[in-house]
């Protein structure tokens, strides 16, 4: 087993990535380091000296960074007798993802049946957090009436619907997205009368008698293929809002690994995260709104949260 003490970061990442690399998915690569807590307070590089030797010191948090950034599970850590701890990165499957599922039916690419649906994305606190502070931003509590563009199962209402407790049913929810049997699960999932869910296709909203919403949400979905994502956009704001309402929108700025949220958008024929077109269609639509007077703010990580409220509100 390795065993690091004051070894730079930039030899044990050089090192690390030489033997991950030989590694096939579910092998572990296994090494010993100082056991953070002996640290705790101190920043990255820090000496911390026990039982006569000295060690840089390394947060967790940089440990599983650094397994994510190898694609890489960091597995439970084992405390070692002499101030160390045994940490292991086992090599995740970069296969089995559902970004690369085909599907004869392009509809059902993130219906019930695909690896998609295994997906909580409320589970993940990062996401959360960035979310509930958008429905936050933009006073989830005062809108009437609010549309989603890619539900999916539901997930995204889940939230509002704890936010809100019993107000919930004072507020009218369209959900809207094109594979049937996530429709049919969210059904499910919000019977109440003032939720109502359509299986159609979004770049087609004018045959739909939808009116206009105070809030427009879309997370994850007009950055899809198929997706006229200018032009729809441009549409929302245009003939679906309404006076004083306002957007929350959501850019993936991650993928899903084996089980893994990984951090950094993957783009078309890249072998590493380039976040160009990701940033390039986030600061058009800041832009637009800009342009149309709204306050627009950006938070968030592993998805990029965009909330914008008219200045008035």
């Amino acid at each position: 087993m390795l065993t690091f003490t004051t070894e730079p970061m930039t030899e044990i990442l050089s090192l690390l990535e030489t033997k991950v690399a030989q590694l096939g998915a579910g092998e572990n690569v296994e090494f010993s380091v100082l056991d953070p807590d002996l640290g705790a307070g101190s920043y990255a590089g820090a000496i911390i000296t026990v039982e006569g030797v000295e060690y840089f010191y390394r947060g967790y948090k940089a440990w599983t960074d650094l397994a994510e950034l190898l694609l890489c599970r960091m597995m439970t850590p084992e405390r070692l007798e002499n101030g160390t701890v045994r940490l292991c990165f086992m090599k995740l499957d970069t296969a089995s993802s559902f970004h690369r599922e085909e599907v004869e039916e392009r509809t059902e690419k993130y219906g019930v049946a695909s690896p998609f649906a295994a997906i909580n994305k409320n589970e993940e606190p990062a996401f959360l957090w960035a979310y509930r502070h958008s429905l936050e931003r933009v006073k989830i509590v005062q809108r009437k009436r609010v549309l989603n563009l890619g539900i999916n199962s539901g997930e995204e209402f889940e939230l509002i619907r704890r936010m809100l407790s019993d107000s919930f049913r004072e507020i009218e929810l369209v959900g809207i997205d094109h594979s049937s049997t996530a429709i049919a699960e969210a059904q499910a999932k919000f019977p109440e009368p003032n939720v109502t869910f359509h299986v159609h296709d979004i770049n087609d909203l004018g045959s739909l008698d939808l009116g206009r919403f105070d809030l427009i949400m879309s997370i994850g979905t007009l950055q899809s293929p198929g997706v006229e994502f200018k032009p729809l956009f441009m549409s929302l704001i245009q003939n679906y809002l309404a006076p004083g309402g306002s957007v929350i929108l959501g850019f993936p700025n991650s993928r899903w690994t084996d089980g893994e949220l990984i951090y950094g958008a993957k783009a078309p024929n890249y072998a590493f995260s380039e976040q160009s077109l990701l940033y390039k269609d986030v600061y058009f639509c800041k832009k637009y709104l800009q342009q149309k007077k709204f306050r627009v703010t950006l938070t968030g990580k592993p998805y990029l949260f965009l909330s914008a409220t008219p200045y008035r509100l």
